[in-house]
């Protein structure tokens, strides 16, 4: 288990950690999402000794390793640019960390395809390979916390989808508990058991990806799990006001301002020559299609819906929409 206990962290008079606090299971990945500079690298640092923390403390097994160097807390790290010792073969490399036990660093090889390679030095390879070589010697120790900063921002796109599958099964079949720093929402989805977003140095959100992408706890944890159409409104009655009907408020005070989140595949289409919205637009996106919408009004709304298949009417024409309201979020709109 390793348990981080409100950390927080300045540079300067700069604040850009507050607080944060989480806890990772064993075998368990938990992936740090959020834009750039809002404190999910120096976070990493911190829990790594890489960095001298301030205020909080950091746990592995319950053993307190706050003050403790990086090389005695039993963590493996894998970073954006590899880090491989460029005078050492892939085999020394590996082999560097685990007292030159060959036998192992050749297993370790073996499991990410890169026996073949033990020769070689790390100026011969690809990006996609070096990393494979940075991730073989990160889990060579066996460690009982990973962490990775953003390991394959680096990649092209096929290789970055082949290195993200292969290094799932190998930080599950490790055992040990996992902390992977991105900006991708798709690749936080795709690796993490839970997804902490991080904003301006909080952690403001935490929990499986599901819950994440369908019960946001604010607009800007909404908005960073994908596209979504603004409405700025106010509630009346109980309820959010916007032109595709009205939207429970949620407790929202009676007259004040919200901003409505309304995902694109929210949107639900249908043909029609009385259709309330003329079509600007639509594109096949793959296994989608993206559809621009206009909905008239004294402000005409411009939307965009999500299909699935080949739904591609005409531009001109006109569709009706019905909304899937589990997929549409009411905020206050200063917590927007």
């Amino acid at each position: 288990m390793l348990v981080v206990e409100g950390l927080s962290h300045d540079y300067g008079k700069r604040r850009v950690l507050e607080a944060a606090s989480l806890r990772v299971r064993p075998g368990e990945i938990l992936c740090l999402l959020g834009p750039s500079g809002c404190g999910k690298t120096t976070l990493l640092r911190l829990v790594a000794g890489l960095e001298a923390v301030q205020t909080g403390r950091v746990l592995i097994d319950g053993v307190d390793v706050t003050r403790s160097p990086p090389e005695k807390r039993g963590i493996g790290l894998v970073f954006q640019d590899f880090a491989l010792f460029p005078h050492l073969s892939v085999l020394d490399n590996v082999a560097f960390g685990i007292a030159g036990d060959r036998a192992r660093a050749v297993e370790m090889l073996r499991r990410l395809g890169m026996e073949d390679y033990a020769a070689a030095y790390p100026h011969t390879l690809s990006g996609g390979q070096q990393q494979r070589v940075a991730l073989a010697r990160a889990l060579a120790p066996q460690p009982r916390v990973m962490l990775l900063d953003e390991p394959f921002s680096g990649l092209d796109t096929g290789l970055r989808a082949r290195l993200r599958d292969d290094t799932l099964h190998l930080l599950k079949l490790s055992g040990a508990a996992t902390i992977l720093v991105t900006h991708d929402p798709e690749e936080a989805m795709f690796m993490g058991d839970r997804i902490a977003v991080m904003q301006d140095g909080r952690i403001v959100q935490a929990g499986p990806p599901e819950e994440l992408y369908l019960r946001p706890a604010n607009a800007f944890v909404a908005a960073f799990f994908g596209e979504v159409n603004r409405i700025a409104t106010r509630v009346e009655g109980g309820a959010a006001r916007t032109p595709l009907g009205p939207l429970d408020a949620n407790g929202i005070a009676e007259g004040s301002a919200v901003e409505v989140l309304v995902r694109p595949e929210a949107l639900v289409l249908s043909i029609a020559e009385d259709g309330a919205a003329r079509v600007l637009a639509a594109r096949m996106l793959g296994r989608t299609s993206l559809v621009h919408l206009e909905l008239a009004g004294e402000t005409p709304l411009h939307l965009h819906a999500r299909m699935p298949g080949d739904f591609l009417p005409p531009e001109g024409s006109r569709v009706s929409i019905r909304l899937d309201r589990r997929r549409a979020y009411v905020f206050p709109t200063e917590a927007a």
